[in-house]
This record gives C-alpha cells, sequence and structure tokens, in this order.
C-alpha cells in the first residue's frame, strides 16, 4: 500500500490506490478493503490525507488524496535496504 502511494505520490486516491495494488498482487481488492487500509496507515502516521475540490464534470464529488509521511519514507527506506541485503548479502549506500 505504501508503494501504490509513494509511485503517485501526492496524487494517489482510494481507486488508484486499489488498481495498483490488485495489479501488483495479482488478485481483485474489495474497495473497502483499500479504504480500511489507508485509514489505519494514516491513524499509525504513515499517511497524511486530504480533500480535493469537486471533480469538474456534472456531479462530481470530492477525493481523499493520500500522500506519505517522514515515518513512512523511513519505513520504505528500510524495507529497500533490507530486501537488497537480501538479494546481494551486502548492506547498500554504503552502510555497515
Amino acid at each position: 500500500m505504501l508503494l501504490a502511494v509513494a509511485r503517485h505520490d501526492d496524487e494517489a486516491y482510494g481507486l488508484l490506490v486499489l488498481d495498483e495494488v490488485s495489479g501488483a498482487r495479482g488478485r481483485q481488492y474489495s474497495v473497502g478493503a483499500i479504504y480500511t487500509t489507508l485509514s489505519r496507515l494514516e491513524v499509525k502516521g504513515l499517511l497524511s490525507s486530504r480533500t480535493t475540490e469537486p471533480l469538474p464534470i456534472r456531479g462530481g464529488r470530492s477525493r481523499r488524496q493520500y500522500r506519505l509521511t517522514a515515518a513512512a519514507r523511513t519505513v520504505l527506506a528500510a524495507e529497500r535496504e533490507r530486501t537488497m541485503l537480501r538479494w546481494t548479502g551486502e548492506p547498500q549506500w554504503g552502510q555497515a
């Protein structure tokens, strides 16, 4: 979920995240599951959100857009480091 939000930075919203996560995992998730997870990540301080202006179409609705917090960026960087360590057996970026 964090990677899906990171790929779209300040433009990530629920249905976009749903498509991204479903495509990456090869299975379809429910809209409710995505929004529940986004909400939990926000409560944990890993995401922040804001409501947009209504879309410029007749009957357009607002969207809730999500953005990574500094804590989430730290978590993703640490996970990337762990993943690289598993693949190479050596720390990356000059870390011991």
